[in-house]
């Protein structure tokens, strides 16, 4: 017999299933660029409606482009600017639903209509910031917040 689940109960396996995925994907490599490129690649194949998957990476009190998914990123972006600065400054989540509501924010891609970012953490440090765009409005929300939130956190062993 089949268990009927909720949109929510699949989405969540869904996820659990991902990050069974990049655990699997990143064992035994130790080489962080490779693993946060498979990361992005994992997460863009994964994830329905997003235009934009990636990482920025914390360098002397920046965040700097590093492997992602998706069109031609801005390159730099200062602690507490955007979406991803505010993340890095705030070493917090941000959930966005509509980007154009965000004071300063940072449009690298005209499509992109909401957003998540997630700081990344090595030896209790910011390492940099998983960045998340959607080309719809109220796109992400605590499920997805909560499972990229645990991606991270699988990833952060590999980095």
């Amino acid at each position: 017999m089949f268990k009927n689940l909720t949109y929510s109960e699949n989405r969540v396996q869904n996820y659990q299933t991902v990050i069974k995925q990049l655990d699997a994907l990143l064992h035994g490599e130790s080489d962080t660029i490779a693993n946060l490129a498979n990361a992005s690649a994992l997460l863009n194949q994964f994830l329905e409606k997003v235009n934009w998957v990636g990482f920025y990476l914390w360098k002397d009190n920046e965040l700097v482009l590093g492997p992602f998914q998706g069109l031609p990123a801005c390159v730099r972006i200062k602690s507490g600017k955007g979406v991803c600065g505010t993340a890095a400054a705030e070493q917090k989540t941000q959930l966005v639903a509509d980007v154009h509501q965000f004071p300063g924010h940072i449009a690298c891609d005209a499509a992109s209509q909401s957003e998540i970012v997630m700081p990344v953490m090595r030896d209790g440090e910011l390492f940099g910031v998983l960045d998340i765009d959607s080309p719809i409005t109220n796109r992400f929300d605590e499920i997805d917040q909560d499972h990229l939130e645990q991606f991270v956190k699988t990833l952060e062993l590999y980095i």
